[in-house]
């Protein structure tokens, strides 16, 4: 008897056992999936989707527990009845399961499921391999030779090098959030130096490894910009000084510094850095190390445990060279206060083998060849743009906003076209500063381990363009690359259209040249390259009358070579006077007036008179009642602003027998195009437009099948199925370091040629904001300070991935330019000089030359326009100017963007696709009006325009594999359910017959 009973507990118990542990893997696996990805998932979205599946999930539940109830209650009943009612009991639960589950999943959260569900074989290893061996040349010619005081690089192989600094365990290899990649294949910085043929102390490294091994977290749910450096008194508890010394005489220090989506850099050390923590998720730590902390220190300077390591190590060591290891630019200065700092290396993340490059340097086998993308300047503090960058709040955001809740935030870009190098080339020419005092590295700027001779040895000018030779010899006795640099410095005219008195025009890179060989180099451009944008007067593009200094240069301040060009009269670029630009579509002008605001701009008048007003921060700042009328959020959202009362309802539901195939090469105005729209339902459009988060839904109008999108400007990673990955290779500002506009357009080409191979169709990136400044979260993910680098190297990547058959969703457009607010869509106030010279430069050759077929919008608002609802940037500029035609979609629909992040705007204004998380369910609505259905099919037109000229066109439609298991289950569960009921008869009736 005791045996039976033991007996009738164990099998309930290893039924609950087990689904337990089923229970528990899917808790696993559901949470890696939300929250282990480059972009997690917040609560929000997973509230959002327990809200959208609570009635099924209820329903399901109450029949489990009416189930319970009856087969409690039906306890004293005899046998037969009490078995076939529990039995019953038992197959309505598992009916109820079965049907919430095929709900869930067949209908409300099918689009998640199948992302997830969705996966791919993996990179071939021929495409692995030649990923991995580019991504070491990248980093080859992206590393940055800073300083080599009596050539003390390279060293020799077999040196014993002692790698001080904690970073150097843990170094950088990207950053974090969407721009972030895996290191699990990583080649390490101590790898790096060890392949390369040295030897290291171990013991030094095992001591950093002990203090901690792991990095501070610096994303969007935590922030800690602790830099882990052991004290003083640890180092000497340990006797880690005089063992390295007893080890050799060079030293090798690391200092590092992350970046990432999220938070900006700190600009002071301590708590009167104003964070938005409501945007950070909570609390910031500034430094666990009390030492560290200080508001008149920066990020992006050395800690004091840092100083205090970097004094010892020079005194104890002849030889010490430096490796900074930071995306973001940082001061400096103290390299050339150590006189045993011999040299220093700039390193930018390095991806996966960039590391590799950097033994490769330190030993001789490769020579650096890269240049600077940024100014290093002594001072960050005492930049133009460092008081107007970070948190400023409108004193009357509630009437803003309406709540209480959503702050509404702004900034101002007080410096105009003055950014970076274009502000400390004009102020010198103008003696506002002594530039060498302030300027520590130039823009452009890198060493060789070998010299070269440059000069312009022809010039021909028809009147239009301009073509330049220019030799450049290898003089020394290593072979090396070098990078030619074409400036101009335009006529100014005091109180006119503001001018840089230094402009990037173009560069190329040399080949390798052995000693004393030469290579000619040519380079071609407009003169409408250097036309000035003026926004006050003519309203357009204008290349002024004067003389055109045309200089060679090593960086952006140290000219080689020059030559002249003369303008003998203005010349307008409009279509009152001198027609468009050659590149453009139609003659560009003024269209961003609103977002200049009632801010005064730097001007180089009078040689920067209004510098110290401009410049300060700003006080308490109140939205004018204009701007409040203009404020774009969903409360203030009126669709007869851009309706037609007249419109009529377009065609749907038709059968025209087209398919998405039959749409491949041909012209977005195509007639055919209409065809195919007209044979689209309003659902299918309104889905296609909403639910746009990391894929293209399929169309089955169209027979279109539905394609992947994936982040990873640095590397292609799922944020839904680990079996997407791809190379992680270095970030933006390392490959635009290389200043080599082959390796970008092979990057690109390698990209999409992953992206085949791992079935991805959508590819997140590039991104294209600029370096405003050094503290900039994503700095690290961005090309450079300079329009015309990043636009050249952005453009190339595009084209390379285009090429491929990839969706570049090129982003974040624009002005999306610092982390901090801007999922309040930070109102952004900028001249439309400085917006169309400076931000959107580095964005425009993506489209105009690569070819871009998507764009992703940013969070920002320009002006008080949210980006992703702006007509003048989305339709006029990006459209109507420049030509583009394809899939724009929002940045991610995040639940604190909520109250300004209107699809139903967007549509009207250029949009066509949402990054919604939880697939879009009533982002829009009023389908049954005209203009709504007129709006979906433009959107529509567009993304499958760009879906028709991908590679998805090699996708197969049909029913996923996933479903047709799926439905398998569904029909064995049904096959097993009316067996067990016709069983459950049989013993019913069999009972009740004895």
């Amino acid at each position: 008897m005791m045996e039976e009973k033991k007996n009738k507990w164990l099998k309930p118990l290893i039924i609950v056992a087990v689904i337990v542990a089923a229970a528990y893997f899917a808790y696993r696996k559901i949470y890696d999936m939300l929250f282990g990805g480059a972009v997690s998932v917040s609560m929000d979205d997973v509230y959002s989707t327990l809200n959208a599946i609570k009635v099924p999930l209820i329903i399901a539940v109450v029949v489990i527990i009416a189930a319970v109830i009856v087969s409690i209650a039906v306890a004293r009943k005899e046998v037969g009845i009490r078995k076939m009612v529990r039995g019953q009991s038992i197959l309505a639960s598992i009916l109820a399961v079965a049907v919430a589950a095929n709900v869930i999943c067949l209908n409300i959260e099918y689009s998640l499921i199948n992302k997830v569900m969705t996966g791919s074989e993996g990179l071939s290893e021929e495409t692995k391999q030649a990923s991995i061996e580019l991504c070491e040349e990248i980093a080859d010619e992206g590393v940055v030779l800073l300083k080599n005081e009596d050539n003390a690089l390279p060293v020799n192989k077999g040196t014993k090098l002692n790698v001080f600094g904690w970073g150097s365990t843990q170094p950088i290899y990207g950053g974090t959030g969407s721009g972030s990649v895996s290191e699990e294949n990583a080649v390490s910085l101590l790898q790096g130096l060890e392949n390369a043929g040295f030897e290291l102390n171990t013991a030094l490294t095992d001591f950093y490894k002990e203090y901690r091994s792991d990095r501070p977290s610096i994303g969007m749910g935590e922030v800690d910009w602790t830099s882990p450096q052991p004290t003083m008194e640890e180092y000497d508890e340990n006797s880690i000084f005089e063992d390295a010394e007893a080890f050799s005489d060079t030293a090798v220090i690391v200092i590092t510094r992350a970046g990432g989506e999220g938070p900006d850099l700190p600009e002071k050390m301590s708590d009167e850095n104003t964070y938005n923590t409501t945007q950070m998720g909570g609390e910031v730590t500034y430094s666990t190390n009390e030492e560290d902390l200080s508001s008149e220190k920066s990020y992006l300077e050395l800690t004091a445990r840092e100083a205090e390591m970097v004094e010892r190590v020079n005194d104890s060591f002849e030889k010490v060279y430096v490796i900074i290891n930071s995306a973001n630019a940082m001061e400096l200065g103290w390299l050339d206060e150590y006189e045993n700092i011999k040299a220093a290396l700039w390193c930018a993340g390095a991806g996966e083998t960039g590391f590799n490059a950097l033994g490769s340097i330190m030993c001789g086998d490769v020579n650096p060849s890269g240049k600077l993308v940024d100014t290093y300047v002594y001072d960050l503090m005492s930049t133009p743009v460092y008081n107007n960058f970070g948190n400023f709040d409108y004193s009357n955001s509630n009437e803003i906003t309406g709540s209480e809740e959503n702050k509404a935030k702004f900034v101002n870009y007080v410096e105009g076209i003055y950014v970076g190098y274009k502000y400390y080339e004009t102020a010198a020419a103008e003696g506002q500063i002594d530039y060498d005092s302030v300027v520590q590295y130039p823009f452009g700027y890198g060493l060789s381990y070998t010299t070269f001779d440059k000069e312009i040895t022809s010039i021909k000018d028809d009147g239009t363009s301009v073509t330049l030779e220019v030799v450049v010899e290898n003089t020394g006795d290593t072979a090396g690359k070098d990078v030619v640099e074409i400036y101009y410095t335009p006529p100014y005219y005091n109180g006119g259209i503001e001018k840089a008195s230094t402009n990037l025009l173009d560069f190329e890179k040399t080949e390798i040249l052995e000693p004393g060989d030469s290579q000619t180099i040519s380079i071609t451009f407009n003169y409408e390259d250097m036309a000035s944008y003026d926004d006050i007067n003519n309203k357009s593009y204008v290349l002024e009358h004067g003389d055109y200094a045309i200089t060679l240069n090593s960086d952006s301040h140290t000219i080689l070579d020059s030559e002249k060009i003369t303008v003998e009269k203005d010349i307008i670029y409009n279509d009152e006077n001198d027609g468009k630009r050659s590149t453009d579509e139609t003659a560009v002008t003024n269209q961003f007036d609103f977002a200049r605001g009632d801010v005064t701009y730097l001007s180089r008048k009078d040689g920067f008179a209004n510098y110290d007003e401009v410049t300060k921060a700003p006080g308490n700042v109140e939205m004018t009642s204009e701007q409040i009328a203009d404020y774009q959020c969903k409360n203030t959202y009126d669709a007869s602003e851009y309706d037609d009362p007249d419109a009529e309802m377009p065609v749907t539901g038709a059968d025209n027998g087209l398919t998405i195939q039959d749409m491949k090469g041909l012209d977005y105005d195509d007639a055919k195009w209409d065809e195919l729209l007209d044979q689209m339902t309003v659902d299918e459009m309104s889905a296609l437009v909403a639910d746009g988060g990391f894929h293209m839904i399929a169309v089955d109008s169209a027979e279109a099948a539905e394609s992947t999108a994936c982040d990873g400007p640095a590397g292609i990673t799922s944020n839904f199925n680990s079996s997407i990955s791809g190379v992680a290779y270095p970030p933006a500002a390392m490959i635009a370091a290389t200043w080599n506009k082959e390796l970008a357009q092979a990057r690109g080409e390698q990209v999409g040629k992953e992206c085949v191979e791992l079935g991805v169709t959508g590819w997140y990136g590039p991104a294209m904001n600029t370096h405003r400044s050094a503290f900039a979260g994503r700095n690290f993910e961005y090309y450079s300070e300079d329009g015309t680098l990043a636009g050249i190297i952005g453009g190339k990547e595009v084209g390379g991935a285009t090429s491929q058959g990839v969706i570049c969703y090129v982003k974040h457009f624009a002005l999306n330019d610092q982390e901090t607010n801007r999922t309040n869509g930070i109102c952004t106030w900028a001249t439309e000089q400085s917006i169309r010279e400076i931000y959107l430069k580095a964005f425009e050759k993506s489209f105009k030359e690569g070819g871009s077929l998507g764009c992703m919008s940013s969070f920002n608002s320009i002006g008080t326009q949210w980006a992703g609802s702006c007509q003048s940037l989305l339709q006029t500029v990006l459209r109507d100017e420049w030509g583009f035609h394809g899939a724009v979609i929002t940045d991610a629909m995040d639940p604190l963007a909520d109250f300004y992040m209107d699809l139903n705007r967007g549509i009207r204004s250029g949009l066509t696709q949402g990054l919604s998380m939880t697939g879009g369910d009533g982002l829009i609505t009023n389908t049954e009006d005209a203009n709504t259905v007129t709006a979906l099919r433009r959107a529509s037109h567009e993304n499958l325009y760009a879906l028709a000229n991908s590679n998805a066109m090699a996708k197969e439609t049909g029913t996923p594999g996933w479903v047709k298991i799926f439905i398998g289950v569904d029909v064995l569960l049904a096959i097993l359910f009316v067996g067990s009921e016709i069983l459950l008869f049989k013993k019913y009736k069999k009972r009740k017959t004895v």
